[in-house]
């Protein structure tokens, strides 16, 4: 059954309003959590109307309902929903920003005395490439509070600061991925592939992705060395910023990312209509820069929506690799830029200034590693295509 073409208007709708609404309405940019929450309701209101059956002629449960009020509420509360971690963004975003309210002055000291010892440029290029490797083990959420408090204790300008922290979540994003613990894109990816023919297990991904990631995280650590230039501690701008935060920032802060979260998965859902019917047919080529809509909707959701059993593993790589890359480009695409932008202050033109840019080129450059056969690939299941 055809997807009705005022639903689908009215979705491409809110699409573009998600998109351009913070680069032009200031109001917007200040209350991004709120924006996007209100466009998640609006987006799962419009395709409550639609009507989806999948290919095995089941049908397809869109808009509100019961499960997907429950999931928006819990969401935020753990890792992952299938694993039941019982603990989440908003737990880990309160807990160790109210460790760091209390014995910030070590801390920050601790990231000084470390920065005199060693160069900037070194500095950025451990904080890239080590939390971008790391952040499959410890979490991206952890990766992405650790990687605020380092930046905020560097002694850099402001425009430094932004395109380190952008240069690092890309390199977070991609490194989460990685294991079910970094991020749940991870776990809905295995859990898809579980069965025949892939029967994938925790180390999956890792098989069949590293061998992208983990020289794509050494390359936006050389890549973030260089944004910095030539910088001296002791120029005008070039400075640490002290601890400023009371005990109701750390508070707010973990709950705007509730809100955001809860936004993203109403987004996510409310997407679905288009998802199914457009995006999830589409051919690898086209299916990873389509996928460049990770930008601003949850991967997560585009996960459980794309990826499946029928897919080859060339279809597999490529969808994952367009999410997780097009995460990075603005500040809705992924959980470490949600933290990083919301402890740092970073707009949403700040962040795309350096995202854009720096997604699109490495978005052009992983396309030929997966699509021009003289590239090696990984180890490949054998299946049919769908």
């Amino acid at each position: 059954m055809a997807l009705d073409i005022g639903i689908a208007i009215g979705l491409f709708i809110i699409f573009l309003i998600v998109l351009i609404g913070p680069f032009k309405i200031k109001i917007i940019e200040q209350n991004l959590e709120v924006f996007l929450f209100i466009c998640g309701v609006l987006a799962l209101t419009i395709s409550g109307f639609a009507k989806l059956v999948d290919a095995a002629g089941a049908v397809i449960e869109t808009g509100w309902r019961m499960d997907i009020v429950k999931e928006a509420l819990i969401a935020p509360l753990y890792i992952s929903n299938s694993l039941k971690l019982p603990i989440g963004i908003v737990q880990v975003v309160l807990v160790v920003g109210l460790i760091i309210y209390k014995w910030h002055k070590p801390i920050h000291g601790a990231i000084r005395t470390m920065t005199e010892k060693l160069s900037l440029k070194v500095m950025a290029f451990i904080l890239i490439a080590v939390l971008g490797l790391f952040s499959s083990v410890i979490s991206a959420i952890l990766a992405a509070i650790i990687l605020v408090e380092m930046v905020n204790a560097l002694p850099l300008t402001r425009k430094s600061k932004v395109d380190l922290t952008v240069i690092a979540c890309f390199s977070i994003g991609l490194g989460a991925a990685l294991t079910p613990l970094g991020e749940p894109l991870s776990t809905i990816a295995i859990s898809k592939l579980q069965g025949p023919p892939y029967h994938a297990t925790f180390t999956y991904l890792i098989e069949q992705l590293a061998v992208y990631i983990i020289p794509g995280i050494i390359a936006f650590g050389i890549v973030g060395m260089f944004f910095l230039g030539k910088v001296d501690p002791k120029d005008e701008g070039m400075k640490a910023e002290d601890y400023k935060e009371t005990l109701r920032d750390v508070i707010m802060r973990a709950v705007k990312v509730y809100v955001f979260i809860m936004a993203l998965v109403f987004l996510g859902d409310g997407f679905k209509p288009i998802i199914f019917e457009y995006i999830t047919k589409m051919p690898p080529e086209a299916l990873y820069w389509i996928n460049t809509v990770s930008a601003i909707l949850d991967n997560a959701t585009l996960t459980a929506a794309e990826i499946g059993p029928t897919f080859s593993q060339l279809q597999i790589n490529a969808a994952l690799m367009g999410l997780l890359i097009a995460g990075g480009m603005l500040i809705p695409g992924n959980i470490p830029n949600i933290i990083s932008a919301g402890k740092l202050g970073i707009t949403s033109k700040e962040w795309a200034r350096l995202g854009v840019p720096l997604g699109f080129v490495t978005m052009v450059i992983y396309f030929v590693i997966l699509f021009v056969p003289k590239y090696p690939k990984p180890r490949v299941h054998e299946t049919h295509h769908c």
